[in-house]
């Protein structure tokens, strides 16, 4: 039976830095989505964000909670804070839709996606680089199968954070606040893509390091072999390192064409001699403002949450696609420390 149209509510948790591309999505959706109330525990910089936005404070998270007009719950804070305003969330019946990464370990993960399907709502994270024009188009061609057989990929983040005001800000890089470095932050991205595209990693060997450009917790540097559930090879470098930084670049090696996202650009090159580009120019968050960048993917993936939980399916980036990431980030992780291949743990 097709489910009427109708305007979807949102309450929106977390107002810091990684709230202004949402908002800005939010406010091009107004007419099929409504922000019923944003809450977050600093009064003076809710009012301000409030205003900034126009959109109306919540008294509590429980205000949220107990509004019978917001379907679902957008969850912008940092990941260390999460899973108590998901279960609750959950508890109340209101969908999810939450930053990535899903929490700082893949236990705490997987206790997010278990107390949202026990309860029946939907559990979206946020994936933008999904969303882009030239990912929806490679995506279909290798859906097709016109690129022929996938054989080798090749993934480079060579991004740039600096120490100060970025990794000088307090639990910046941590694994108490951010569960991670450079992968799990950053690339985790870029990873969740080519995921998205290959198919599963099945095994990893890496280096993993902090370099002496930053006083960190945690990894700022990671290189790697990756072993494909297809049969293809792979490798991968991710860095915060790389000093301006610029956009991070996928290449995918088909039987029939080599496909390369570069940003928000993919550029074919078919083994016949044919060239084909696809997308736009745009930034990408690699340098030193980790903000840099539209904000149209995040309404083309919060209008694509909404239309799923209103017509009761899935939407393409569930807590149960972003495990598979959390799995391989790992891996990763564990082969650096172990100087070892380490089998990525399949879902």
């Amino acid at each position: 039976m097709a489910h009427e149209q109708r305007v979807f509510g949102i309450g929106v948790v977390g107002a810091g830095m990684a709230a202004k591309p949402h908002a800005l999505a939010l406010n091009a959706l107004k007419g099929s989505i409504v922000v019923r109330g944003v809450w977050r525990r600093n009064r003076t910089e809710l009012a301000q964000f409030c205003e900034t936005y126009d959109f109306p404070a919540a008294d509590s998270y429980e205000a949220l909670l107990a509004d019978p007009a917001v379907d679902a719950i957008l969850v912008l804070t940092p990941p260390n804070a999460r899973e108590e305003i998901v279960a609750a969330a959950a508890r109340a019946g209101k969908h999810v839709l939450m930053e990535k990464p899903v929490e700082r370990t893949t236990e705490a993960a997987e206790r997010i996606v278990a107390a949202c399907k026990n309860a029946d709502v939907t559990l979206g994270i946020i994936f933008q680089h999904r969303f882009r024009a030239a990912s929806i188009a490679l995506a279909k061609m290798v859906a097709s199968g016109e690129l022929g057989t996938l054989c080798a990929v090749h993934l480079v983040v060579p991004w740039w954070r600096a120490q100060q005001g970025y990794y000088d800000k307090p639990g910046r890089g941590t694994f108490a606040q951010d569960g991670g470095g450079v992968l799990i932050t950053q690339a985790i991205h870029s990873l969740d893509l080519m995921l998205s595209l290959t198919g599963p990693v099945t095994a990893v060997t890496a280096l993993s390091a902090t370099t002496r450009l930053h006083q960190m917790e945690t990894e700022d540097f990671v290189a790697g072999g990756m072993e494909f559930a297809n049969g293809a090879v792979g490798s991968l470098v991710a860095t915060t390192a790389n000093y301006p930084g610029s956009a991070e670049s996928l290449t995918l090696n088909f039987t029939g064409a080599s496909a390369t996202l570069t940003g928000g650009n993919l550029t074919l090159n078919w083994l016949d001699g044919r060239t084909e580009t696809i997308g736009e120019a745009s930034n990408s968050g690699g340098g030193a403002d980790p903000m840099a960048f539209p904000f149209d993917w995040h309404q083309a993936q919060i209008a694509e949450f909404a239309a799923a939980v209103l017509a009761g399916r899935q939407p393409s980036s569930t807590g149960h696609t972003a495990l598979a990431v959390h799995r391989l980030i790992d891996a990763l992780i564990r082969s650096g420390r172990e100087g070892k291949r380490v089998e990525v743990q399949s879902l």
